[in-house]
């Protein structure tokens, strides 16, 4: 994919990591060396050094910049919901909606495990993907408590399936190449929360 002129005039810092979430998407961070990235980025490989001290700081912020990604889907969606179930329905809106916005070789599922698999049990960018899936979990659990006044443990274990159905439904969604399954479990959800 060419950068085009106005991709030249973005700082190099930008163009390395939309090359990065492109490339590491696509192929996986082992199988995406830095030449690959600095090419696709139209930079030098100086200035991927001069931003990032080495390939992990480059997969970091590249994981960083994935879950902020897809905050702002999920503020987005949030905006346009009105109490709590829909606010449950917008996480799961904004993980479909990050699916349908998937790079030129189509949807792999998320970006954020597909990473996490490559990286060394030790690795910190693992614990970004973890605080990452955390957090979504946080939010289903914030809109349930909202809506289970009184029963904690009730939101709780409920966000836990929640959180579950959906990672369930991107790995399924993954291998299929697209977002049915995303759209499948969206229903599910949506009827759980009609019983609650």
């Amino acid at each position: 994919m060419s950068t085009g002129q106005s991709g030249r005039r973005r700082p190099a810092r930008e163009r390395l990591l939309a090359a990065a979430a492109r490339r590491f998407y696509a192929d996986g961070v082992a199988a995406t060396g830095i030449d690959t990235i600095t090419a696709d980025a139209g930079v030098a490989k100086m200035s991927l050094y001069n931003n990032f001290s080495s390939k992990a700081e480059l997969v970091r912020a590249y994981l960083d910049a994935r879950h902020e990604e897809w905050l702002g889907l999920y503020r987005a969606r949030l905006e346009q919901a009105r109490g709590p179930r829909a606010g449950v329905l917008a996480v799961f809106d904004a993980y479909a909606d990050h699916a349908a916005s998937a790079f030129e070789h189509g949807f792999r599922g998320c970006g954020l495990l597909n990473a996490a698999a490559e990286l060394p049990a030790a690795d910190a960018g693992r614990a970004v993907v973890r605080a990452h899936k955390e957090e979504v979990e946080r939010l289903i659990a914030g809109h349930l408590e909202e809506l289970l006044p009184g029963r904690p443990d009730e939101a709780h274990a409920t966000a836990e399936h929640l959180s579950f159905l959906l990672e369930g439904a991107m790995a399924r969604a993954g291998l299929e190449g697209d977002g049915v399954r995303l759209q499948h479990a969206r229903s599910l959800a949506a009827d759980l929360l009609e019983r609650l």
